[in-house]
Formats: structure tokens, sequence, C-alpha cells
């Protein structure tokens, strides 16, 4: 659509479910509710926090964090693991609510996805009152709240959806965009992780404005290729589609950690994370892969992969998440410090045997 017409202005909303795991937890749990609650692990596991409810990060509890350390915030929380079923289910049923309005839907994981509305299938023409009716939507039939944000691209929509948790709803049009980049802390933008951030303000770079101040060539100079990237997004731009349903041989999802770092706990954290990530779009393409790759980038940008494959094929979140561990443990990073961590599935049914995606015995749990 905006390919065959460059100056189309799309409207893309972005929602960002609110402390979604513990969220459920505390509506299917009623006496969670209003108390600090952390889904992850006990504190006396290796467990890490996968989402903490708004009353536990009045403590200072934050997703990545060991449980350990949780508990030492807060001795009085209630520590749980997780449920991934559930929240699967919990996903679908936000999806369903989304296809009512557009079919144009990219899940980023379980609980975020970019919805480009600029032709909705009600008619109803405002991206702002059809991110209302999805957040009505979602807590009128699930019980539970969202955060939306509505721009023209995804980078701002995204940031957006962020501003003001929970059960939020922001729009930041056209005309705002350049002048609200511009006030915005460089630690917010997408892509600059603490490290960055420092590196940045030692360069008496602080804001937006700062930073725009900056030619293409001098910000690659000084970050590399990502230099691009800030130069661009800086100025609003940002010409990426939504994607809903695209043929691929393989499904996969990336992350780049906020601060280089070897510790165990906190790349186990961002595996959890991606391994839901890559579930839940293995979920929605009806598929299961029979090869497991692990992606490792370090600080020094060297890049390295892992893979296993296996007879059948595996689909859980739960059983991605404990291969990517044992591939983690098997680069023997040692005291290298990674900056990115991906896992990608592989080998789906057509690709092997042309095995049937319904042949549902063929899951095979670790």
């Amino acid at each position: 659509m905006s390919e065959e017409n460059p100056t189309i202005v799309r409207k893309i909303i972005h929602v960002d479910m609110d402390a979604f795991y513990a969220s459920v937890e505390q509506r299917d749990f009623p006496e969670y509710r209003g108390k600090p609650l952390v889904v992850g692990g006990k504190p006396d596991s290796r467990g890490v926090v996968a989402t903490a409810s708004y009353e536990a990060r009045q403590y200072g509890i934050r997703s990545a964090m060991s449980c350990s350390k949780a508990y030492q915030l807060c001795p009085t929380a209630i520590f749980v693991y997780p449920r991934f079923d559930a929240y699967s289910s919990v996903s679908k049923s936000i999806r369903e609510i989304f296809s009512r309005y557009t079919d144009i839907i990219e899940p980023l994981s379980l609980d975020e996805a970019y919805l480009d509305v600029t032709e909705d299938k009600l008619g109803i023409g405002s991206a702002i009152d059809i991110a209302q009716s999805i957040k009505d939507a979602i807590k009128s039939e699930l019980n539970l709240t969202a955060s939306a944000g509505v721009s023209v691209n995804k980078f701002i929509a995204k940031i957006a959806s962020d501003m003001n948790k929970p059960d939020g709803l922001t729009f930041i049009g056209p005309s705002k965009i350049e002048s609200f980049m511009e006030k915005l802390p460089v630690e917010k933008f997408f892509g600059v992780g603490k490290v960055t951030a420092a590196r940045m303000k030692a360069m008496q770079i602080n804001t937006g404005a700062d930073l725009k101040k900056l030619t293409e060539q001098q910000l690659i100079a000084q970050f590399g290729k990502i230099g691009k990237f800030y130069y661009r997004v800086v100025r609003g731009i940002d010409e990426r589609a939504v994607q809903s349903n695209r043929e691929t041989k393989s499904v996969g999802a990336e992350d780049t950690m906020k601060e280089d770092t070897n510790e165990d706990a906190v790349m186990h954290a961002l595996l959890q994370q991606i391994s839901v990530t890559v579930a839940n779009r293995l979920e929605k393409y009806q598929l299961k892969g029979k090869t497991v790759t692990l992606k490792i980038k370090f600080e020094n940008f060297k890049q390295i992969t892992r893979s296993r494959s296996f007879s059948n094929p595996i689909s859980k979140a739960e059983t991605i998440y404990t291969e990517a561990i044992k591939l983690l443990a098997e680069a023997d990073i040692g005291f290298t410090k990674v900056r990115l961590l991906g896992i990608t599935l592989s080998r789906f049914y057509d690709d092997v045997a042309h095995e049937k995606p319904d042949d549902t015995q063929l899951e095979f749990d670790f």
C-alpha cells in the first residue's frame, strides 16, 4: 500500500499489555491482587524475573533481575513460575480482538504488536478511536489492561505506547514528531543502551536535539552502522511497514542487550523472552521446527551461531528456552561480553518430510 503511494500517511498503533504475565496471574488468582508479584521462579532458584507486577516494581524489581535480588528488595513478594500456556491462550484472544479492526498485524511477542489501521475493516477512520476501542475490548472481555501508542510509523508508536503506562493511550501526530524527538532523552531511543547512552553523554549528546546536530557521516564514524539509524530516527523517519503474513523458511527473533554483558542471569532472562516470542510466532503460523539456532553477537560485533537438530519437531517456549541455554553454555564465551542474542527455528514440516501441521503426536517436550 505505502509502496504504491509513498506519500500516504500511515496510521500505526502499537499495543503493549501492562505487566502481562503478572496481570494474568493476578486476574486468575485473586489472592495475588494488590500484592507485589514476581513471575519467573522461586527466590532460592537460578530463575530471573520475567515480569513484575506494578506493586513489585515500586520496590525496584524489574525484568531480567535475578529472583534472589528481587527477594532482597521485597521479601514479602509472591514468587511464581511462568504459565506460558495460559499466556499464549490469552494472547490468542487479544489477537482476535485486533483482527476485528485490521488484518495487518505484526506480533512482536505474546504481549505486544503493531497494527496498521490506515484502512480499518470497520471504517472507523480514527486510529485514536480504534486504539481506544481495542483497549476497551481487552478490559471488558479479558479483564486486563493495555497501553497503546498511535502515530504515523512504528518507531514513534512504540515510544508512545510506553509514555503513560499502565492503561495509557498516547497519540503523537506528524506535526509533533520532530519536536517530540528533540526533547527525548537519548536513553529513551530504541537501540541506545546504558553503555551507548553514557558514551553519548560524554560527548554532550543528552537529547534528540543534541543528536540531531551531528551529520549522518559523523554518527556512523562514532557509532558504526547504527549511526545511520540514529540519524533517521531522530528525524522521525521510519519507513518499515507492518508485516503480517510472510512466507518464510525460518521463524526467529533477536534482541540487543541494554548493556553488553557476560552475566548468565541477564542472558538467560533475554533468551527466555526471545523464546516466548519465537514460540508465539510459531503458533501463529502453526509451525514446528526441527532445528534450533542460537545467534550470539559480541561487543566487538563478531558473530557466531550454534545449532542443534532433532528427530522430532519442537515449538514450545519452554523447550526452545532450554535448548538455547544449552547452546549458550556450549558456545563457551568465557569473559567475552555479549551485545545481542537471537533464536531461530527452521526445518519445518514441509521442509523435512512433508508432515502435516495437525500431526500433534509429533510434539516432543524435553
